[in-house]
């Protein structure tokens, strides 16, 4: 479903995914399986996104980011992908962001190019993150820290990463 407001120049969406209102997506564009981008968005050429993947409001995917399946990226998260931006001045290359597969990224946080966000990590609401994260981390705050892990069903745990809640049942 492509929304008819939606600007959609990509023949690379998959089945089931939704494209709503106001988004606009360019030709070089790859998105997968079942995946919800929402209004506002905002995906450049240089971009994969995986299966089931949600994109919330207000997120624009600069060239260079990839973001794996089943991740989940809230409202007005800011990817960026220039280390030292300046008006038509590109860089011969840009910077490449990796969303490991199942993260998750708060409402509002900044992502500076150049990182990788581990497996079913979670970065708080609000943050900005200028070092990458491994597996199943908890990080926030600004400049975010790391703060605990979180389990594969979003709970806080220890460095098991395994809840008491549901005992590592979730895939």
């Amino acid at each position: 479903m492509i929304h008819k407001l939606a600007d959609v120049q990509s023949k690379n969406i998959g089945e089931k995914t939704r494209v709503w209102q106001f988004c606009v997506i360019l030709s070089g564009a790859k998105i997968g399986r079942d995946c919800n981008i929402n209004a506002n968005v905002l995906i450049e050429n240089d971009v994969t996104i995986g299966d089931n993947v949600t994109i919330k409001c207000g997120v624009q995917i600069w060239d260079g980011i990839t973001i794996e399946d089943n991740a989940f990226i809230g409202p007005n998260v800011t990817f960026t992908n220039d280390f030292l931006p300046r008006s038509k001045h590109y860089p011969t290359e840009f910077m490449s962001t990796l969303v490991k597969q199942s993260a998750s990224i708060g409402a509002n946080s900044t992502i500076l190019g150049g990182v990788t966000i581990g497996e079913y990590a979670m970065i708080g609401a609000g943050s900005v993150l200028t070092k990458s994260v491994g597996k199943q981390e908890l990080w926030y705050g600004n400049p975010a820290k790391h703060a605990g892990y979180v389990c594969k069903c979003g709970q806080k745990c220890d460095d098991t990463l395994v809840c008491k809640q549901c005992s590592g049942s979730v895939e």
